[in-house]
């Protein structure tokens, strides 16, 4: 499958023209470029290092699976659980599955590559970085440590829920936001960021948020995502249009093949900062909270990381949530005052 460049993209009520080459700037562009041919790729999880998550033994190589497994329905707008966000009480104590990582050796997590100041790779010196792949390093430290005792694996959206429950990773740390359908299929941490879904659209569009502004237009989302499921509750008359990976929207938005972007806005704000001729309209449309996600039976590891996340949290300024936070998200979201309250249940 090949992607047509289109040279000019006008609006529906003929004011709105702008070229998709002038969209390719910067460092986001030369992403953006790069990223192109992931597009037309299929949703397959690319890994980072040679080992796996099962065993203590590591293969040569680690090759990726024939066939993905279907990504999970999408959740529904109405949750009907009371308070997913709630987790698993913190713990220090070991169990089968962190004894196992420590077999290992290593962490292996799933993370994404290519979300600016989230997890991505740093033009300076290659290396995964961001807020999401500091917090993997907290983990990995705990556990094992060593921050650097991890194994990234790269995945698309719609597979971190296959990802766990094939046992490919231990820990899914990638802007996954809890909500109840989720919850049927994977366990979380308590949260650890609190965003919410938001239109992201060039600068001049008519699109002027989640509204019947969005009627006759391209609005990408990521497959399996929590904004694929609002536009397919709520499409105001547009044209759905889903992908694997949500950098494949911004891709596809510079290249003129989608006219705009629904996706958190935490996310947003970093394309934003990648590609200035973009920009996030209107208001957040929901509330929602990230969390690392894990198998659903690992107890253990669930309650070890929330441990993990009470220490991330303290200190006020001081703590490493807010040194991470004023690193790696500060300059594009700014006004952030300090990590969500964690919440807790009995069992």
């Amino acid at each position: 499958m090949r992607i047509r460049v289109k040279s000019h993209d006008e609006g529906r009520d003929g004011t709105w023209v702008r070229r998709a080459g002038a969209r390719l700037r910067g460092w986001g562009g030369v992403t953006a470029m790069a990223a192109a041919c992931a597009v037309t790729a299929a949703a397959v999880l690319l890994p980072l290092a040679q080992a796996a998550p099962e065993g203590g033994s590591h293969p040569a190589v680690v090759r990726e699976p024939a066939s993905m497994a279907a990504a999970p329905a999408p959740w529904t707008l109405t949750d009907t659980c009371q308070t997913p966000e709630a987790s698993l009480s913190p713990s220090a104590g070991d169990g089968p599955t962190i004894e196992r990582i420590r077999k290992a050796g290593k962490l292996v997590a799933g993370v994404d590559q290519n979300s600016f100041k989230w997890g991505y790779r740093n033009p300076v010196d290659g290396r995964l970085d961001g807020f999401d792949i500091a917090l993997v390093k907290a983990i990995a430290k705990d556990i094992l440590g060593d921050e650097n005792a991890v194994i990234y694996r790269a995945i698309p959206t719609s597979q971190r829920v296959p990802a766990l429950q094939d046992g490919r990773v231990d820990v899914v740390v990638r802007t996954m936001t809890i909500n109840c359908k989720r919850l049927e299929d994977v366990a979380f941490s308590t949260a650890y960021f609190e965003a919410g879904q938001q239109v992201l659209a060039p600068k001049g569009s008519p699109i002027t948020g989640y509204d019947a502004s969005l009627k006759g237009r391209r609005i990408c989302t990521a497959a399996g995502s929590t904004a694929e499921a609002a536009l397919k509750a709520q499409p105001y008359g547009s044209v759905p249009v889903s992908v694997p990976n949500q950098l494949d929207c911004l891709v596809r938005l510079q290249l003129g093949e989608v006219d705009g972007i629904i996706t958190d806005n935490a996310l947003a704000a970093g394309q934003a900062a990648q590609d200035p001729s973009v920009r996030l309209v209107g208001s957040p449309f929901t509330k929602e909270f990230y969390g690392v996600a894990m198998k659903k039976d690992a107890s253990d590891l669930v309650r070890r990381v929330n441990k993990v996340l009470e220490n991330y949290r303290a200190g006020g300024d001081n703590s490493p949530w807010m040194q991470a936070y004023v690193t790696h998200l500060k300059p594009v979201l700014p006004g952030v005052a300090g990590p969500p309250a964690p919440k807790y249940r009995d069992g």
